[in-house]
């Protein structure tokens, strides 16, 4: 096999997952978000309190519309 092993396992690999959430606490650079599901996530990035935020591995990407959430159980 040609290449670089490395890089060919970590494509196995599934990419960390974009979330959306409420921020609900901001201190300094770090805000707390609530997710849909209820669950907690802090993460790194500039938002206020109340807006809707796109989150992965610990940084906020973006702002997120304010849209209706709806959670499918499967």
């Amino acid at each position: 096999m040609q290449g670089n092993l490395y890089k060919a396992f970590m494509d196995l690999m599934p990419g960390r997952p974009l979330q959306v959430g409420e921020v609900t606490v901001v201190d300094g650079d770090v805000v707390t978000v609530e997710l849909p599901g209820g669950g907690i996530a802090k993460a790194r990035g500039d938002a206020a309190v109340g807006q809707q935020v796109f989150l992965r591995d610990g940084v906020i990407e973006g702002v997120a519309p304010s849209l209706p959430v709806v959670l499918v159980d499967v």
